[in-house]
């Protein structure tokens, strides 16, 4: 049975800035993922049934908006193919949270039909597939997302014309972050359309703060070259409070910040779209566990422990 997995990604520094032509830092979380499979359908028409979604997708009747219908149709017409399809798809990536669950999942269904009709894509023209409906989950995507997930690496993303600057970044040594989920859905498209409001309002002012992230994110990635990692939680610090001043944190956010580093945590920020997803930290090993009892008791949703490579 061709099946087409995906993984999830978080963004260490330099999101909504990097809507704005500055640099971003993104890392895939191999440990969970997206799954997709893909059989043959004695009736008529393509149907996708999304199990984490309660639904049956009949990509025929779907509303153009539908991005899992549009996936479909898209890698459809990238290989000239028509048959009568089940795609069955599954996820272990919290919806709404800032880990990439719309891009992983357009993924694996990307990855699951090239398989079924032989005619593997390169992770380039997959990203460049899955970013089309990026643009219906986020609006305005940065496409960092479907790069980091696309590639499953490392990748320092800078958006360009005609096409971005994708570059994969070192790790010298590894490092541990604790991820915690607030509970809240992450609305992207809502917050990326604030933060261009507000932009057109105050453009200096605006302007600023993003260059502020763009030398936090450059002072990252030569601390992870140099295997300097006990910097990284002083940089996310600073990092947050530079998306305060873009108000896209929140009380639930502050809240799971505050716990983890009285915990212990060298350091933390929200990741992603913001007011609501994930907070990440920085954190020794030897305090994760601490780190994600604390945060645990001060209400997160959920905890994922990884070690970054």
């Amino acid at each position: 049975m061709p099946v087409g997995s995906a993984c999830g990604k978080i963004i260490l520094f330099g999101e909504h800035a990097v809507v704005y032509g500055r640099p971003a830092l993104a890392v895939p979380l191999s440990q969970i993922r997206a799954r997709a499979t893909v059989v043959a359908r004695a009736k008529d028409g393509i149907v996708i049934h999304a199990r984490d979604l309660g639904r049956d997708i009949v990509v025929n009747d779907a509303l153009v908006e539908d991005a899992l219908a549009a996936i479909t149709r898209l890698t459809l017409e990238k290989h000239g193919a028509a048959e009568n399809l089940d795609i069955t798809v599954e996820s272990d990536i919290p919806l709404a949270s800032g880990l990439g669950s719309g891009a992983a999942i357009s993924t694996a269904i990307v990855r699951a039909l090239s398989t079924y009709f032989e005619k593997v894509l390169a992770p380039a023209e997959i990203s460049a597939l899955v970013y089309e409906t990026e643009k219906m989950y986020h609006g305005t995507p940065s496409g960092i997302d479907n790069t980091v997930i696309a590639y499953e690496q490392a990748v320092r993303f800078r958006r360009g014309t005609p096409l971005p600057e994708i570059t994969p970044f070192q790790i010298a040594r590894p490092f541990t972050l604790v991820i915690a989920n607030t509970g809240i859905a992450s609305p992207t498209k809502i917050t990326v359309g604030d933060v261009r409001r507000g932009w057109e309002q105050e453009p200096a002012r605006y302007e600023k703060i993003f260059d502020n992230i763009a030398a936090i994110v450059e002072q990252a990635q030569e601390a992870l070259a140099r295997g300097e990692n006990e910097m990284l939680g002083e940089l996310m610090t600073l990092n947050q409070r530079e998306l305060v001043a873009l108000g896209v944190s929140s009380r639930e956010i502050e809240n799971l910040l505050e716990a983890g580093l009285r915990a212990g945590a060298g350091g933390g920020k929200l990741s992603g779209g913001g007011r609501g997803g994930n907070v990440i930290f920085y954190v020794e090993e030897e305090r994760a566990e601490e780190v994600r009892r604390a945060v645990l008791e001060a209400g997160a949703a959920g905890v994922i422990l990884t070690r970054v490579v």
